[in-house]
């Protein structure tokens, strides 16, 4: 799977560590950046880039790191076609995906430690949307909305 990854400074020592789960799982990374916790950056450069990527097909799900984790959910969720959501436990962030077609995990890493960080990306990335299920009716509620209010 193509995965888009971005944080901004509070999030880049667990992105570095999520990127090594990606790629010993085998999965494809594009990093959005940031690129150091050096400098202060704003999170919404990076959230939106990220899931603009998964918006036009050009990465499949996304990862998202802020110091909560709110502030990339809130960007990540303006851009039409994204579902993403702040997970920090393992039940989470599989039903989101089996449940909601979430797309884009957004992770607090002044909330969550590396070990559990690499839990919910196996859960995330792990998990299918259920097709053919309620959860599908529900999801095309959904978009609906968007279509009509948001061209």
């Amino acid at each position: 799977m193509k995965i888009a990854i971005g944080c901004d400074h509070a999030g880049f020592a667990l992105k570095e560590t999520i990127l090594t789960v990606l790629k010993n799982y085998k999965h494809t990374a594009l990093d959005c950046g940031t690129g150091s916790c050096e400098e202060r950056v704003d999170f919404p450069d990076f959230a939106l880039q990220a899931a603009q990527l998964v918006a036009t097909g050009q990465a499949d799900r996304a990862i998202l790191i802020c110091g909560s984790g709110v502030g990339m959910c809130i960007a990540a969720n303006k851009v039409k076609g994204i579902r993403a959501s702040v997970c920090h436990d393992s039940y989470s962030a599989r039903q989101a995906v089996e449940h909601d077609n979430l797309n884009v995990l957004c992770l607090g890493a002044r909330i969550i430690g590396p070990a559990l960080a690499e839990e919910l990306v196996q859960q995330f990335l792990g998990a299918t949307f259920k097709t053919g299920s309620r959860h599908e009716e529900r999801l095309k509620k959904i978009t609906a909305f968007e279509n009509a209010h948001f061209k």
